[in-house]
Parts: structure tokens; sequence; C-alpha cells
């Protein structure tokens, strides 16, 4: 062999062994492509064996509180139409009853019953006890608890009123553990049960003007997760749901006292119609989803507040694991336009007094 000729040969052979260590790193990143696709698709096949056996409506008994009107009232409607009993509490009589007719609409067979009880929820837990009691005499045991009833005040906070602030945690707190206690004991006995907390994304996030109503909110959230732990081994599965703007009569009345900023702040993200967010509502907690979020800003708001929540399914943890930095990115965002909106009010405020003052 010529110089030449074993020149190039290992110029040649240099190229070979090199160009492999040029490839590793695609290799690399082609193993680790295929192993989170192995590792994702094993997930999406586990998870139905981990997740709780979801809840047939047909022949059902659910209770709803603060179905008189609103998301309970779409609730109890939306449960009718799958074939459920309901159970109707609310306060207003009158309500009660145009609610009734309006569910019973719904209705897909002629045994299903709708049946109306009027009780405050919030005030005394013997009352509810013996109202939930003759409830479960007349339709049978409580299958599945939408804990409904609340109200709402929007204010700045040296201008709520002192007492506002028990009402708002007896009403949307206490008026949720009451009925929640009315029923567990059962529940654990015949080993089933969903329970349902309405709460709000103002539950999720303290926004200018709910200094009273985000606390009664966020209290859901803990009630929640501590119930969870106590009943899951009992085959009964908790759902905190988080709907926004909901165009309800109680979201009217809450607008006429609303302050600048809080109506400037919830313009940046739209309104739903309560038929939405019920079947939202109704299909988590049927599935036993820990948390029940509706639309874009929910799901990243669920994401991003998720903690120490329990979820079920790995799919579900996995994903919240992967878009916690993004949403939390965009949340800074949103936190900054907030900022400033109130900025801006707070200026246009001092300039009307400073003008008012000149003439």
């Amino acid at each position: 062999m010529s110089a030449e000729e074993g020149l190039s040969s290992a110029i040649s052979d240099w190229f070979i062994f090199n160009s492999w260590w040029l490839l590793l790193p695609f290799v690399m990143l082609l193993v680790v492509a295929a192993f989170i696709v192995a590792f994702v698709l094993l997930l999406y096949m586990i998870s139905p064996l981990i997740s709780p056996k979801p809840l047939k409506l047909n022949g059902a008994h659910v209770v709803v509180t603060g179905g008189s009107s609103g998301i309970g009232k779409c609730i109890a409607m939306e449960c009718y139409r799958q074939g459920a009993f309901i159970t109707l509490v609310a306060r207003d009589e009158s309500k009660l009853v145009q609610a009734k007719k309006e569910v019973e609409k719904c209705a897909i067979n002629d045994k299903q019953v709708v049946l109306c009880i009027s009780v405050d929820v919030s005030k005394d837990y013997s009352q509810v006890e013996s109202v939930i009691k003759q409830a479960q005499e007349k339709l049978g045991p409580v299958d599945m608890l939408v804990n409904c009833a609340g109200t709402s005040v929007s204010a700045k906070f040296e201008e709520v009123e002192v007492d506002r602030f028990r009402s708002m945690m007896e009403v949307n707190y206490l008026g949720s553990v009451y009925p929640t206690r009315a029923v567990i004991t059962t529940m654990k006995e015949r080993r089933m049960g969903r329970i349902m907390f309405v709460s709000s994304q103002a539950g999720q996030i303290g926004l200018f003007g709910y200094t009273a109503y985000s606390p009664s909110k966020f209290a859901l959230r803990g009630l929640a997760e501590s119930l969870q732990m106590e009943m899951k081994p009992y085959n009964i599965y908790v759902t905190v749901a988080y709907p926004p703007d909901t165009d309800t009569p109680g979201f009217a009345e809450e607008n006429k006292s609303k302050p600048l900023e809080t109506k400037m702040i919830s313009e940046t993200s739209g309104i739903c119609q309560p038929e939405q967010v019920a079947k939202v509502i109704v299909k988590d907690a049927v599935q036993g989803n820990f948390s029940s979020s509706v639309g874009p800003d929910g799901y990243m708001l669920s994401a991003l507040t998720c903690g120490m929540s329990p979820v079920t399914s790995i799919t579900e943890g996995l994903q919240q694991i992967v878009t916690m930095g993004l949403f939390r990115t965009i949340a800074l965002f949103y936190l900054g336009s907030f900022d400033s909106i109130v900025r801006r009010c707070m200026i246009q405020r001092e300039q009307s007094k400073v003008t008012d003052k000149s003439e």
C-alpha cells in the first residue's frame, strides 16, 4: 500500500470514528423521546385503573343546595336529564316552586321526582340534618351532594360592613359544612358517594374587591382537601368547582355595587352561561375529579394552584408538572395587568378629587 493510500485510509477511518460522536447527541435525543412517549403511553394505560369508577346518575339521589336559581338550578336540571332524583334546597319557597317546574321539564322517565325543601343551610345544623333525613326517607340515600348555596359581596375592604365578613363565612363556608356533615355518615356506611363544593375562580386567586368573598371560597378548598383524604378509603370522592363569572341573578346583583377596578379585571375574562358551567361540573363530579374548571383560563388557574391537592389520574399530575412553568409565566403578565388597572383607577380618582377642589 502506498503512502497516499494509507493516508487516505487513515483519514477515512478518522471521519467514520468521529461521525459517531457527532451523531451521538441525536441518538440520545431519539432514545429520550422514545422513552418519554413510552412513559406517557404507559401512564394513559394505567390511569383508568387507578381512577374512581364513574357514578351513574340514572336512579341516583342528588341533593342540590342553592338549587332555586343560577348554577345550582342548572346542575339540578343537568342531573335530571341523566335520570337522577333531585332534592332542591334553598331559602325562598316561591323560587323553589318555580325551579321545580323547570327541572321537571327535563325528565327522561315518569319515575323521576323533584323534592323541594325550604331551609337556610348556614344557620342551624340540627335543622339541616333533619331536612336531609326527610329527603333520604323519601328518595333514598344521597348519592351526590352539590353544595351550591352561596352569596357574594364586592367592595373595597374598608367599605365592607364588618358583619358581612361573618355572614360570608356562614353562608359560603358553613352553608357547605352543614349539609356535608348531614350526609357523610350514610355515604361512609354505603362505601360510595360524591361531594361537590362550588367555589369560584375568586377562590383560587384573591382579587380587588373580594376581601370578604374570596376567603370564604378559599376555605372550601381546605375543607375539600382534608375531607378527600378522610373519605377516599370509603370510595367517596370530593370535587371543588371553580366557575368563572357566570350569567346568573346573583352575578347581576353583585354588579350593582362592584368597584370599577373589579369590573375591569373581570372583563379580562369572558362571562359563561350557567348551563355550560353546570355540564362541566356534573361531568367532573360524576368522574370523581377533585378539581373542576371551565375554559382555558380556568384550566390554567387550576394547574397553577394545584399545590398539594389530590389527583384522580397519573396523567392529570403529569400535565400539571409539564405546564406549571409556562402557566406561571403567563400568570405574571396577568398580575401585572391587574396591578396596572388598580394603579390607573387610583390616579384617575386622585385627579378627579383635585379637579373638584379647584372648581
